[in-house]
């Protein structure tokens, strides 16, 4: 079995690389994170599963700080997501969470978004602009249905199948318009061979279109691009909590952070105490 673990590290990793665009120092992390846990993890056979027990390993790093433990925990629970999607039947024993501080998310400017856009066929820039335009969750955009589309509003079925609806900018609409003449997809919004197309799929349209112009992008950037944009914009954040389907405001708060950030930095190159009078 650690033979065939090690062997489908590789093709984690080339997954990271090929389909998620990680960065090479970010493959080092994954890949030093995994062997270095597999030292450690108990493996063994329970009614057709095979159980990963991390207490071990937990152990063994126990001494390290929060935020790196989580991360070294996050690598073998991305790693195990994708050996169950590959047909594997993998169950984590002792993976409580740990608890590290939020940190503000990394929104993407409207010119590099622009600029993407530009150099985007008709295919990816549909992609990139309903998750830009809607602040779309990658795994609700994959579920859109040509049902759930109408000439003003978006409906969306988010977390706990709760549904919300997103007002549609007339821009969207025109090119969403193009797009289902061009593809006429039956079922989906984006489908292959009647069946909707997966995550995966979708976020390496993502990956594709902005490494095109040197970024590398996640579609939950997008999202956060979405959520400051209408923040920093005036949008009271009641709505723009309801808009992203987030279930506490709490959640909404972190991107107020952002926005005081940026506010911040425009005043201290506005303000002529701050740079010398002009």
């Amino acid at each position: 079995m650690r033979k065939l673990i090690d062997n489908k590290r590789v093709d984690f990793l080339d997954y990271l690389k090929d389909v998620r665009g990680y960065s090479d120092l970010t493959l080092k992390s994954y890949d030093e994170a995994l062997r270095e846990a597999f030292t450690f993890i108990e493996i063994a056979e329970e009614d057709g599963r095979e159980i990963f027990n991390l207490m071990p390993y937990r152990h063994h790093i126990a001494a390290l700080n929060a935020k790196t433990i989580s991360k070294k925990l996050s690598a073998v629970r991305s790693f195990t997501t994708y050996l169950n999607e590959n047909g594997m039947r993998i169950l984590l024993k002792g993976d409580a969470s740990i608890k590290v501080a939020k940190t503000l998310p990394k929104p993407i400017s409207h010119e590099h978004i622009l600029e993407a856009l530009q150099e985007a066929d008709l295919f990816e820039r549909v992609v990139v602009l309903m998750l830009y335009t809607f602040g779309l969750r990658i795994s609700e955009l994959s579920h859109i249905a040509l049902q759930d589309i109408s000439l003003e509003w978006l409906r969306v079925t988010g977390k706990g199948n709760k549904q919300r609806d997103i007002p549609m900018l007339p821009s969207t609409k025109k090119i969403l318009d193009e797009y289902l003449a061009v593809y006429s997809p039956k079922r989906f919004l984006f489908e292959k061979k009647g069946e909707k197309l997966s995550e995966n799929s979708l976020r390496y349209v993502i990956t594709k279109v902005f490494r095109r112009i040197g970024l590398q992008v996640t579609p939950h950037q997008l999202r956060h691009s979405y959520a400051t944009s209408l923040l920093n914009g005036g949008a009271p954040i009641t709505d723009v909590s309801e808009l992203l389907g987030h279930s506490s405001m709490a959640t909404t708060q972190i991107y107020t952070k952002l926005g005081s950030a940026l506010k911040q930095q425009n005043y201290n190159k506005a303000h002529p105490l701050c740079g010398g009078e002009k």
